[in-house]
């Protein structure tokens, strides 16, 4: 059905049609910027949210429990799901309302340029329709004009008394009112034949045309509306997988929560290692009065038996057992403030032996960086006294000497640390019968037990303590223990394999330390490269040694951690 030929006369409801029909393209785009600017405040508020819940923190502030664990990698999911809303928001930025705002425009323009046609061609017919107007109007005028100048002739012809001269003048005046009317009712004829084609072209080729311009672009517009809907829905869609992975993240993290682990934590975390406080002795302040007759009954009691209930005898002084009783009470009460010592010595045994296992760490990792950074400087030194022109091997000593120097300070510090925590090991250990009830449930890693620490019964033994391991303890039997230095950078054991490689051309191996390999041989990557262009390698025979780095093909073990470095 077209609006050219069912709707030709229909130009000005067409007219409002159209411009209605961009009115609610408009209104749609409007309805999409709004959608777009909540998705984006409502992604805003998403991550604020979570930025004020889950700050950030130290690496002594990480949380432990399950159940913080579970809540932060529900807020990471969160902080996902943000990001799927700013996707949509930006989707529907780009693929909806920015195409509905630009193709508004250009329905803007071109439904102006059809209207201007139709107009022309209206108006050109208007044209027309005036000039054969005016036509018949002259045809008219002259045709009255012809007929008074005819009844005048005739007066003048049939009256006796007009003159002739009179009479030639009425009918010279007739004949060129004749001849008027007939120019006149030729140009008329002319005029409306002329009129009719242009208003037959008008409704029958201008008009329909237009009209189905018209039309087609009121369809494309329709079309396009139905696009952008799809496109809306399409967007949210895009993203519905991504944001049920990130539920199932958020359901992950809550079936993570484990409500005994967290109770082991707190056990971990609090744990003193002391022992409960025993029993209350009797104080018996009667023995010094006399007894009657009625309490011959509490006198009859025999001296001997009287002394193993508890009676007068050698015991320890009532005042220093309430003094030693009530060092305990902080247990259950306020715990007394103790200065911040070297050897944690201020801590219950249990906590101490986790700082000092704890610091014990953090030094063997720094050692062992400043161990690959003495290698490296090692290798460094060894090309440069080979090839002089890269560098001046006497340059890295300074270097090289204080990386020692480093090593040295850090060994101290680990064997300090080591023997105070085979101290508090060994306090513990000599009380493990006394605890193996409470071992049954509290496993500590390496078969190790909760140690005991420095802290005495004896308030004035406390403050005696630090002075006590303010020195190692003297060098006793070897004992096998694995957090031993030595046993940690033995030279002897072979370096783990941590990839392997092939190589892409033949290497002689001349120098010493180097290993020949031949093109297309694998060997085993037994160390990495430390950024001096050598990479150290094993054949399956057992040789090891160093290959240029540019010459073979690495693979590195996906589990691996990196090489070992011993010295």
């Amino acid at each position: 059905m077209s609006w050219g030929t069912e709707l030709w006369d229909q130009f000005e409801n067409l007219d409002k049609h159209t411009q209605w029909g961009i009115d609610f393209l408009e209104r749609y785009a409007k309805f999409v910027k709004e959608r777009l600017e909540i998705e984006q405040n409502y992604a805003k508020q998403l991550r604020n949210l979570v930025k004020k819940y889950c700050p950030k923190r130290s690496k002594d502030e990480e949380p432990r429990f399950t159940s913080c664990i579970s809540f932060y990698s529900i807020l990471n999911e969160l902080n996902d799901y943000a990001g799927q809303r700013e996707v949509v928001a930006e989707e529907m930025g780009h693929k909806v309302y920015g195409e509905l705002m630009k193709y508004g425009l250009d329905l803007k323009a071109e439904r102006k340029h059809h209207l201007q046609e139709g107009r022309k061609a209206q108006q050109y017919l208007d044209q027309c329709w005036k000039q054969m107007d005016n036509s018949k109007k002259k045809f008219e005028r002259e045709c009255k004009e012809a007929e008074k100048s005819q009844l005048s002739y005739d007066r003048l012809d049939n009256d006796i008394n007009a003159t002739k001269s009179e009479v030639e003048k009425a009918k010279s005046q007739f004949y060129l009112r004749t001849h008027m009317a007939d120019e006149s009712k030729n140009e008329y004829a002319a005029q409306l034949q002329n009129f009719n084609a242009e208003q037959w072209k008008h409704f029958n080729n201008a008009i329909p045309h237009i009209f189905k311009n018209l039309q087609d672009m009121d369809e494309r517009r329709t079309v396009k509306l139905g696009e952008t809907y799809r496109s809306f829905a399409e967007v949210e869609r895009r993203v519905i997988p991504i944001i049920s992975k990130c539920l199932e993240g958020m359901v992950t993290a809550a079936k993570a929560v484990d409500e005994r682990r967290d109770s082991a934590i707190v056990v971990e975390s609090f744990k003193s290692g002391f022992e409960p406080p025993g029993d209350f002795p009797f104080e018996d302040f009667s023995q010094n009065l006399s007894r009657t007759g009625s309490d011959s009954t509490i006198s009859s009691t025999p001296k001997g038996d009287r002394d193993r209930e508890g009676g007068p005898g050698p015991r320890s002084d009532p005042k220093h057992s309430m003094g030693k009783a009530k060092n305990k009470l902080w247990l259950f009460g306020k715990k007394p403030k103790a200065p911040s010592l070297e050897d944690f010595s201020h801590l219950p045994p249990e906590q101490r032996r986790k700082r000092l296992q704890q610091r014990i760490d953090e030094l063997s990792k720094e050692l062992q960086k400043e161990v690959d950074q003495r290698d490296a400087l090692n290798k460094m030194k060894d090309v440069y006294e080979k090839n002089p022109q890269m560098g001046d091997p006497s340059s890295l000593q300074p270097k090289i000497s204080e990386t020692m120097c480093n090593m040295e300070k850090l060994r101290s510090e680990i064997h300090k640390n080591e023997s105070w925590l085979s101290e508090v090991e060994g306090k513990q250990s000599s009380r493990g019968d006394r605890r193996h009830s409470a071992d049954n449930h509290h496993h500590t890693p390496q078969g190790r037990e909760s140690p005991e620490g420095s802290y005495t019964d004896d308030t004035s033994q406390e403050h005696h303590a630090p002075h006590h391991h303010s020195t190692p303890p003297q060098a006793g039997p070897p004992n096998p223990d694995p957090h031993e230095f030595d046993d940690e950078f033995d030279d002897d054991d072979p370096l783990p394999v941590i990839g392997h490689c092939k190589a892409l051309y033949s290497f002689d191996g001349q120098n010493e330390g180097t290993l020949v390999m031949a093109e297309q041989e694998v060997l085993y990557i037994i160390e990495e490269d430390k950024g001096d262009g050598w990479t150290r390698a094993r054949k399956q025979s057992g040789e090891e040694g160093y290959v240029p780095t540019s010459y073979v093909e690495i693979t590195m073990e996906k589990n691996s951690k990196g090489a070992v470095t011993y010295i």
